[in-house]
C-alpha cells in the first residue's frame, strides 16, 4: 500500500473563476480585461434552451477573436442527459478548440461521464492537428456525483480539477436553503461542510485542484468573503466569481499572505539546515517543525510563485 502524497496533475492558478454566460456577449471583453485568474463561458445553467445554439456561436467567435490576456479558459458545456451536449463539444473544440485549456462537464455522476467526452475530445484532436491536450473539469453537484466522488477522481484520463456546485447539490439532496452558497439558520454550523470536505479530499488523493463553487448574493460581500474563508479553510484552492465584484474577493482570500510566504521560506531553509546536522526536525521560532510543515509550506509557495508568474 502506497502513503505517497500525489502532486497535482496539472498545476493552475484558479483563485477565482469568473462564470461568464454565452449568450451574454458584452461581459466578454469585461472578463477578458479583468483581474479573474479563470474563466468559463457557460453554456449550461446560465443560458436558455432559445439561446444555446447562438450562445455556441458567441463562444467560437469570442475565442478566436478576444485577445483572453494569458487567462486560462475553459468552456461549461450541457449535461450527458442533454441533445446539446455534443454539439458543444464537436463545434466548439473543431473551431476554436486551440483556444481552450479545461472543458467543465456539468453533473458528472460516474466515472464513464468523463470518459464520454474524453473519447470525443481525443478524436477531435487528432482529426484537427492539436498540439496541446484539453483538460477536462468535473462539476460534483448531484447526489451520485458525491456518493461517488473517490471514483471519479481516481479515474485515470484528463481531469484535472472538481467544483463544487452547491445549487444543484441543494436541489439534489433537497436541503433548505436561502441563497446559493449560503447558510440556513437553522443549521447550527456549515451545512455544506462535509460535501465539500469530501469532495477536496478526494481531490487531494488523486492530485486534482479542488474548486469551490458560486455565492449567489453578489450584494452581500461580506458573506461572500465568509464562504471563501471557510473553503480556503478546508485547503479548497479558489471559488467561482458570478459577478466581477467577487473577482478581487477571491484572489485575496485564495492568495496566501505576505507573512504565511515568508514563513514557508524559513521553514524551508530552517529544515535544510537540520539536514546538513542530520536531523529530521527543527525548531523554529519556539515551534517544532518536520516533514509535515515542509509539505504544508510547500504549498503555500507553489500558490505565491504561481501568483508572481502571472505578474
Amino acid at each position: 500500500m502506497s502513503y505517497t502524497l500525489h502532486p497535482l496533475k496539472k498545476q493552475r492558478l484558479q483563485r477565482s473563476e469568473l462564470a461568464v454566460p454565452g449568450s451574454n456577449t458584452e461581459m466578454f471583453e469585461k472578463a477578458a480585461n479583468s483581474d479573474v485568474d479563470y474563466i468559463f463561458l457557460d453554456l449550461e445553467d446560465a443560458v436558455s434552451p432559445s439561446d444555446k445554439e447562438q450562445a455556441r456561436k458567441n463562444i467560437i467567435q469570442a475565442l478566436n477573436d478576444i485577445d483572453w490576456k494569458g487567462k486560462t479558459m475553459s468552456i461549461r458545456i450541457n449535461g450527458l442527459d442533454t441533445h446539446y451536449m455534443y454539439r458543444d463539444v464537436v463545434d466548439i473544440v473543431e473551431q476554436a478548440g486551440q483556444h481552450i485549456h479545461t472543458i467543465l462537464v456539468p453533473k458528472v455522476g460516474v466515472p464513464g461521464d468523463l470518459y464520454c467526452v474524453e473519447t470525443m475530445l481525443s478524436q477531435i484532436e487528432v482529426a484537427k492537428g492539436f498540439k496541446h491536450q484539453i483538460g477536462l473539469e468535473a462539476l460534483i453537484e448531484t447526489a451520485l456525483g458525491m456518493a461517488n466522488v473517490e471514483a471519479i477522481a481516481a479515474a485515470p484520463g484528463r481531469l484535472e480539477a472538481m467544483h463544487f456546485g452547491v445549487g444543484d447539490y441543494a436541489a439534489f439532496t433537497r436541503a433548505r436553503t436561502v441563497v446559493i452558497g449560503g447558510l440556513n439558520p437553522d443549521y447550527p454550523g456549515d451545512q455544506w461542510h462535509y460535501a465539500i470536505s469530501r469532495m477536496n479530499g478526494a481531490c487531494r488523493a488523486y492530485g486534482l485542484r479542488a474548486i469551490d463553487g458560486p455565492f449567489g448574493d453578489f450584494s452581500d460581500p461580506d458573506a461572500y468573503v465568509a464562504s471563501a474563508k471557510r473553503a480556503a479553510a478546508l485547503g479548497i484552492e479558489g471559488k467561482w466569481a458570478i459577478h466581477p465584484s467577487q473577482i478581487k474577493l477571491a484572489n485575496e482570500m485564495f492568495s496566501p499572505p505576505e507573512e504565511e510566504v515568508t514563513r514557508a521560506r524559513r521553514i524551508i531553509e530552517a529544515l535544510r539546515e537540520a539536514e546538513k546536522q542530520g536531523k529530521g526536525a527543527a525548531n523554529l521560532d519556539g515551534r517544532l517543525i518536520d516533514a509535515a510543515s515542509e509539505r504544508m509550506a510547500q504549498n503555500v509557495l507553489a500558490v505565491a510563485d504561481a501568483i508572481a508568474a502571472k505578474g
